[in-house]
C-alpha cells in the first residue's frame, strides 16, 4: 500500500466514543456527521480493534482499492485521531490526491469534530 496522505488531530471525546462514531456512523441515536456526496459511497469497516483502530474501505467508487485507516490514542482532554489514506495502486495525479485529502479533512477534522460540539 502506498500512503497518499495522513493527518493527526485531537478530538474532544474519549477514544472509545470516537471509535464508535467511526465503526457505526449511522447508528440510531448517534451524532450525524458522515455526509456523503453523490459521488461517494458508504464505507465498510474492514478491520476494527476497540478502541484504537478502524480501517474503512474507500469512499470513492472510482478508487475501490483505497483504504482509510484511523489510529485512535487517548490524549489529555479527549483523544488523538490520525487518518491515513492508502492505495494498492499507483500514486494518482497531485490534483486527485489533494481532493481526497481535503475531503477526509472535512469529514474527520471538521464534521466529526463539530458533531461533538467543538
Amino acid at each position: 500500500m502506498i500512503e497518499l496522505g495522513s493527518r493527526e488531530r485531537r478530538q474532544p471525546p474519549a477514544a472509545h466514543v470516537v471509535w464508535e462514531s467511526l465503526t457505526e456512523p449511522r447508528r440510531p441515536g448517534g451524532r450525524p456527521w458522515l455526509d456523503l456526496r453523490p459521488d461517494e459511497v458508504e464505507p465498510r469497516v474492514l478491520r476494527a480493534v476497540r478502541p484504537e483502530l478502524v480501517v474503512w474501505s474507500s469512499l470513492w467508487p472510482e478508487r475501490p482499492g483505497d483504504e482509510i485507516r484511523f489510529d485512535i490514542r487517548p490524549a489529555e482532554n479527549g483523544c488523538s485521531l490520525r487518518w491515513t489514506l492508502s492505495t494498492p495502486g499507483e500514486f494518482p495525479e497531485p490534483a486527485v490526491v489533494g481532493r481526497l485529502r481535503h475531503r477526509l479533512n472535512v469529514l474527520i477534522n471538521a464534521r466529526l469534530r463539530f458533531s461533538y460540539g467543538q
